[in-house]
């Protein structure tokens, strides 16, 4: 998107929200010339700015971003982002809140599922931590009952640094 163009989205989001040029620069923080320049395609805001004018219209700082070319718009979802973005009886304002709410869903459960895959890693590594152990003792049980029987049949062996007393 050209600087142009993000001027006018701003413009747009601003006329929609009926909020005055002077409103939205006194809630961004900005001065008002200033935001005539941004409008009018005279400044690039960076992306600090954008994010005040975003608070001030009460959108995504993201879509401002997207439209003003700092970050990409995101790759194909299952269409409900399109659909959403495609609906004209929809003002933008409505569906950019729409998204968010969308995305922060999204978001949400691919922290849930990855907090889950993690419980599993733990479990399994706990499963094989205790398998492990009773493989051990299994191993150690079997050498002691070993030994053990040797002893009873008499078949010890010659265990080095030890003499076995002949009467």
């Amino acid at each position: 998107m050209t600087v142009k163009s993000i001027g006018d989205y701003i413009r747009e989001q601003r006329e929609q929200a009926r909020i005055s040029m002077r409103q939205l620069a006194q809630q961004a923080g900005v001065s008002n010339p200033y935001l005539s320049q941004i409008e009018r395609g005279l400044r690039k805001p960076s992306a600090d700015i954008l994010q005040q004018i975003a608070k001030g219209l009460r959108i995504s700082a993201e879509a401002l971003y997207v439209q003003a070319g700092i970050l990409e718009d995101r790759p194909a979802d299952s269409g409900v982002r399109s659909a959403l973005l495609a609906d004209p009886e929809l003002s933008e304002r409505q569906k950019q809140v729409l998204i968010e709410i969308y995305e922060s869903f999204r978001k949400e459960n691919a922290a849930l599922a990855e907090a889950e895959a993690a419980e599993a890693e733990v479990a399994q590594a706990a499963a094989e931590a205790a398998a492990e152990t009773k493989a051990s003792k299994t191993s150690w049980s079997d050498a002691t009952a070993e030994a053990e029987q040797d002893e009873r049949s008499g078949d010890v062996g010659d265990v080095s640094g030890q003499t076995i007393p002949s009467d």
